[in-house]
């Protein structure tokens, strides 16, 4: 059985192809140094592509050291599935979650004289150390402590914290995803200044120092340390225009597919949509497709997007709505409804990007990807087979989920 042909995900579903996860994972790591390892970074449902199957997969890659998230509920949901590898929250995890991070080992980012105290008295009521990362802002002007004199003696505490285990420091760029890595170059400066300044001010070397995003994984070797964190790159998407495409092969992981709802054939004058902003100026087939803004596929592509249908492109006419939109198929023969519709992905010779609807759109890939809908289904396949259809977490049981996709 193919997705399209399951009935509960026919208006439409997301295709995640784990084959390119893990082509992805490949390909960044043999651009790093044999000795630094991976974190998987699957906030936000795995950018949407759905956090649960990708940290299994992670599971069973061993350079990939682990996962990181943006909040503890992001650390939980891994943890009930089953995923036994660390997790790391990026964010700032506040003290309600602190006992069962601890308690299900879970390391937060720490960045505050407060946080490592409650850290240290919910480490002691659970009775296990409390696996921390410290944060430093290098240039990010978002959360961390500063690589000066203050930092340093908020490191040299957290190293003497009663119940608090310094397993990490790291920072973020804030612009390696430009043609100009000067920025990011003084940013890794700092971070390996002030890392050797810790480790000859206190004797101890952190273990675990990381500063390289997806960007940095691609074009800042020097800058791989003991791990790399890959986000966007995970999921075969690039992290701007002005990175190099040269270094790493990507594969896209997501596709959006849907199928026709309703096809007719329109006079002259009709207009199509909200407002009637598009009008037909001849004989027109006009098909509509069941997803819309509601799905998060953008409005801003009204009368702007293309779609892809029987290998061919065709034209979005009129507003995109909650639910639905309309295309153009005239100049398409047979259209019919049930025909599958491609919104991003490879029909045929066309191909449509997350890139190409973030130009559109005036939104960009990443927020394109963590944006399509929870009732959207997520389909996952490898060696052409479909292992699994998750909706809003739950996996969706019907007859042929192993079958020849082929």
């Amino acid at each position: 059985m193919k997705p399209e042909e399951c009935d509960v995900i026919k208006r439409g579903y997301a295709l995640i192809d784990m084959d390119a996860i893990r082509f992805n994972v490949s390909s960044m790591l043999d651009n790093v140094d044999e000795g630094t390892g991976m974190v998987l970074v699957i906030k936000t449902d795995g950018y949407g592509h759905g956090a649960v199957p990708i940290a299994k997969a992670g599971e069973t890659i061993d350079r990939v050291w682990g996962y990181a998230v943006a909040c503890p509920e992001e650390a939980f949901c891994l943890r009930r599935a089953g995923c036994s590898k660390p997790i790391l929250i990026l964010g700032h995890a506040f003290e309600y979650a602190y006992e069962k991070l601890i308690s299900l080992d879970v390391r937060p980012a720490t960045f505050t004289e407060e946080m490592l105290e409650a850290l240290s008295k919910a480490a002691s009521a659970c009775g296990r150390a409390a696996k921390i990362h410290v944060k430093v802002d290098t240039g990010m002007g978002r959360i961390g402590i500063r690589p000066d004199d203050e930092g340093l003696e908020f490191v040299k505490k957290a190293l003497n914290m009663p119940m608090i285990e310094v397993e990490g420091l790291f920072t973020h760029f804030a612009r390696a995803d430009e043609a100009d890595k000067s920025h990011a170059n003084r940013q890794i400066g700092l971070f390996e200044a002030f890392a050797d300044r810790i480790e000859a001010e206190t004797g101890t070397r952190i273990p675990c120092l990381h500063c390289s995003n997806s960007a940095g994984i691609l074009e800042l070797r020097h800058a791989n340390m003991d791990l790399v964190r890959a986000g966007i790159t995970l999921y075969g998407l690039w992290p701007s225009d002005e990175v190099s495409r040269d270094a790493v092969a990507l594969r896209p992981v997501m596709s959006l597919i849907s199928h026709v709802s309703y096809v007719k054939t329109v006079e002259p004058g009709t207009r199509i949509s909200y407002g009637g902003t598009y009008e037909t100026d001849s004989v027109r087939r006009i098909a509509t497709v069941p997803i819309g803004y509601g799905d998060g596929y953008p409005r801003s592509l009204s009368g702007r997007g293309e779609v892809l249908i029987r290998g061919r492109r065709v034209p979005i006419r009129g507003r995109v709505c909650m639910d639905q939109f309309m295309i153009d198929v005239t100049d398409v023969p047979g259209v019919r409804m049930g025909d599958k519709v491609t919104l991003i992905g490879t029909d045929g010779d066309e191909t449509i990007t997350m890139e190409d609807l973030g130009d559109l759109s005036g939104r960009f890939n990443y927020e394109l990807a963590c944006d399509v809908g929870k009732r959207i289904p997520r389909a996952y396949v490898s060696g052409g087979e479909l292992l699994d259809v998750i909706l809003d977490g739950e996996s969706l049981t019907f007859d042929g989920a192993n079958a020849d996709l082929s």
